[in-house]
C-alpha cells in the first residue's frame, strides 16, 4: 500500500500505464457468459455531449449480499451497505436503462473513525475505503472490476474527488478542553492536535507524526500531505470561498505550490492506477480559480500522455452567477495566463429555475433569462452557440437538497408523475450533458429536514431496479430519443415567443406557463413544448425557424409523457404582416419582429411535454 507519492507502487503503477499505452495492451473482461476485449488505458468519448450521467452515492445505491443496516428510506447518518460489487451487478440494467457515464461519490479511504458514508472525508489519498466493498480486504481488487466491466460495456466511470479540504484529521486545542470544531478567526491559526487511528487528538503531536511506523489510520496520508503549514487551522467557515474548515472538514491551503503538486500527483496516480475517465471535483468554488485551471490542466495532459485525449472534469460552483462559472471554466480568456480550467460546471443557475418552472411554479421566462444572461458572459469564450453544451452539466436534484425532484403524494401517490417526466424531458433537451441522481428512475422520493432524506438506500426499496417503471421506460425513450437527434446534444438553442391567439407572441411569464425551445444543428430542428399546468390545456402558436421549414412542412411526435392513439402531426403556416391581423413578435432579446415567420400551432393535455420534430435525423 503507497503511503507517499513516491512510493515504488507509485511510480511502478505510473510505468506500467506507459507501458501499457506504447504496446498497445487491451484487457479481456467477463461480461455475463461472455468475455469482452477492451483497449488499455480505455479511451474517452468522442465528445462528452454524447453522453449522459448517472449520479451514485455508493453507500446507497446496491448491495446484493445484505439488507441496508437501517431502514432503506430512514434519514440515516451511518453507512447503509452499498458496496462496489452491488453497483457491478447493476451494471446491465444500468446500460438499459441509457447511462453513458458513472459518476461515484468519493471512493478514497474517509477516517475510519468516522460515519463519513457519503466519502468526503478523506484520510488517505490513495487508498480505497474497504466500508464500499464486499471483500473489504481487497477493496482495490473490487472498484477495479467495476471500472473494467463499466468499461466493457461502453459506460465511462468519474470519479468525485475533494480539493479543498481533508477529513477530521486534527483536532483543534480548545482552552475549554474540547477538540471539536472552532468559530472561524482570520488572526493566526489555531493551536491543533493530529489525532491517531482511533480518533483521539494525541497531545504529543502538536507538530505532524514522524513515526515510520505510524499506523496507517492516523493522521494523514500520503506523508507528504501530513503538515501543519498545509491546512489553514482558522476554524469553520463554511459560508465563505476560501479560508475554512467545512464544519469538521480541515481545508488545505490550496494556494500553497507544494499543496497543489501533492495533489495533481495524487490524482494523476488515480488516473493511471483506476483507468477512469473523468474527475468530478467537489467544492470547486472554494478553491482559487488559478488551481482550478493548473488541476484542469495538468490532468488533461497527463491524460493525454496516456491516451485519453477527452479525459473530463467539471466541478461544484454552487453558485447562481453565470460569472463565477466561466471562471473556473474552459478557456477564461479575461484573465492574463489565459490557462484551460476545467471542462465544465454543475449548472447551478439552471438547478434552481428549471425544478420550480416545471412544477409551475415560476414562470418560464425565469429559465430564458439564464441562459440570455449566459450567452453574454461567454461571448468571448466559446467559438459557436452550440459550443456551450460541453461546458455544464445540468441537473434537477442531487444528494446536498433536503428533497427529491419528484414529489409523490401519500393519498394520491401518481398525482404528479407528469410532473416529473416534464422535467426530465426538459432536462434531456436542454443544452447541457444532463444527470440523473440515483433511483429516479424507481421513483425516489425522499423529503425532509436535511440531505439525509435523499439519501436512501435503493436496494431496499421494493422491486428496486424494475426496467418496467414508469420513469425507468421515461428514461429509457428519452435517452434514445437525444441519441437520434444530434440537435439535441450539439443544437444551437433558441427560446421560442408563443401566442394564444396567433396575433401577439411573446415568451410565457406566467406561472405556470408554456416553456417553449427549438434546438438546431444545420437544417435540423428539434421543438421541445411544455405546459406546466397542472389543470388546464392549452393550445399554442409556436414559432419555428423561417429557413429550415418551409410552407406546409410538418412535424412529428417524436415524444410525449401522455399516451395517444394517434399521434398528433403539425402543419407549418407563414404569417405576414399584410394580413389583415397584424402579428407582433416580441423576441426574447426584446427586439420586436413583425416581419414573416412561420408558425405551427400545438396543442397539449395539462402537463404534458411534447418533443417535436421532422423526419431529418442522423
Amino acid at each position: 500500500m503507497p503511503k507517499s507519492i513516491d512510493d515504488l507502487e507509485v511510480q511502478n503503477t505510473l510505468n506500467k500505464v506507459r507501458s501499457a499505452v506504447l504496446n498497445r495492451e487491451t484487457k479481456r473482461v467477463k461480461v455475463g457468459d461472455k468475455v469482452e476485449e477492451i483497449h488499455y488505458p480505455f479511451p474517452s468519448p468522442e465528445d462528452w455531449r454524447d453522453q449522459w450521467i448517472y449520479f451514485i452515492m455508493v453507500d446507497r445505491f446496491n448491495n446484493p449480499e445484505a439488507e441496508p443496516k437501517q431502514k432503506w428510506d430512514s434519514p440515516s447518518e451511518d453507512f447503509q451497505g452499498g458496496t462496489f460489487e452491488g453497483i457491478r451487478q447493476q451494471l446491465g440494467y444500468l446500460k438499459e436503462l441509457g447511462v453513458g457515464a458513472l459518476w461515484l461519490t468519493p471512493v478514497q479511504k474517509n477516517c475510519q473513525y468516522q460515519k463519513t458514508y457519503y466519502g468526503y472525508g478523506i484520510q488517505d489519498f490513495l487508498q480505497i475505503d474497504k466500508r464500499f466493498a464486499s471483500d473489504q480486504n481487497n477493496p482495490e481488487k473490487e472498484l477495479q472490476a467495476l471500472i473494467d466491466e463499466a468499461h466493457a460495456r461502453d459506460i465511462y466511470v468519474i470519479f468525485d474527488i475533494v480539493l479543498n479540504h481533508a477529513g477530521n484529521v486534527f483536532a483543534y486545542i480548545d482552552p475549554n478542553g474540547k477538540d471539536g470544531e472552532l468559530p472561524f478567526r482570520d488572526a493566526g491559526e489555531y493551536d491543533i492536535q493530529w489525532r491517531d487511528q482511533s480518533g483521539n487528538p494525541n497531545k504529543n503531536w502538536q507538530n505532524p507524526p514522524t513515526d515510520d511506523n505510524l499506523p496507517s489510520d492516523a493522521a494523514i496520508w500520503p506523508k507528504e500531505l501530513c503538515n501543519n503549514n498545509f491546512f489553514r487551522r482558522k476554524g469553520n467557515r463554511k459560508d465563505t470561498e476560501y479560508g475554512g474548515d467545512f464544519g469538521t472538514l480541515k481545508e488545505f491551503v490550496t494556494d500553497n505550490p507544494k499543496v497543489r503538486n501533492i495533489l495533481i500527483c495524487i490524482h494523476q496516480y488515480l488516473i493511471a492506477k483506476y483507468d477512469i475517465d473523468g474527475f468530478r471535483l467537489d467544492a470547486l468554488k472554494h478553491i482559487e480559480p488559478e488551481f482550478a485551471r493548473i488541476f484542469g490542466n495538468a490532468m488533461r495532459e497527463f491524460a493525454l500522455s496516456i491516451g485519453k485525449k477527452n479525459f473530463f472534469t467539471f466541478g461544484e460552483v454552487a453558485d447562481e452567477s453565470e460569472e463565477k462559472l466561466a471562471k473556473f471554466t474552459g478557456r477564461y480568456t479575461q484573465d492574463k495566463d489565459d490557462l484551460m480550467g476545467v471542462d465544465a460546471a454543475l449548472d447551478f443557475p439552471v438547478f434552481h429555475k428549471l425544478p420550480k418552472i416545471a412544477k409551475g411554479f415560476m414562470s418560464p421566462s425565469k429559465v430564458v433569462d439564464i441562459y440570455e444572461r449566459r450567452k453574454e458572459v461567454q461571448r468571448n469564450v466559446i467559438s459557436s452557440h452550440g459550443e456551450a453544451s460541453r461546458f455544464f452539466v445540468t441537473f434537477l436534484d442531487n444528494h446536498d437538497q433536503d428533497h427529491r425532484f419528484y414529489y409523490s403524494d401519500s393519498t394520491d401517490p401518481d398525482k404528479y408523475n407528469d410532473q416529473a417526466t416534464l422535467g426530465i424531458a426538459c432536462l434531456f433537451a436542454l443544452q447541457g450533458i444532463p444527470c440523473l441522481y440515483y433511483g429516479t428512475e424507481q421513483g425516489l422520493n425522499g423529503s425532509g429536514n436535511s440531505d439525509r432524506a435523499v439519501r436512501q438506500a435503493l436496494w431496499g426499496k421494493p422491486d428496486a431496479f424494475n426496467p418496467n417503471h414508469q420513469f425507468y421506460q421515461t428514461i429509457n425513450k428519452l435517452s434514445h430519443i437525444r441519441d437520434l437527434y444530434p440537435a439535441l446534444r450539439y443544437g444551437r438553442q433558441y427560446f421560442r415567443p408563443i401566442s394564444g391567439d396567433n396575433i401577439n407572441f411573446s415568451i410565457s411569464t406566467l406561472s405556470p406557463g408554456v416553456l417553449v425551445f427549438s434546438r438546431i444543428l444545420n437544417d435540423q430542428e428539434v421543438v421541445v413544448v411544455a405546459n406546466t399546468n397542472q389543470e388546464r390545456s392549452e393550445t399554442v402558436y409556436v414559432i419555428v425557424d423561417f429557413n429550415i421549414n418551409p410552407e406546409n412542412s410538418t412535424y412529428n411526435l417524436a415524444y410525449s409523457n401522455k399516451t395517444y392513439l394517434t399521434a398528433p402531426r403539425y402543419q407549418v403556416e407563414t404569417k405576414n404582416k399584410g394580413e389583415a391581423k397584424i402579428t407582433e413578435v416580441n423576441e426574447v432579446n426584446a427586439h420586436i419582429n413583425d416581419n414573416l415567420i412561420r408558425v405551427m400551432k400545438v396543442t397539449l393535455q395539462p402537463m404534458e411535454v411534447q418533443i417535436l420534430a421532422t423526419n431529418r435525423r442522423k
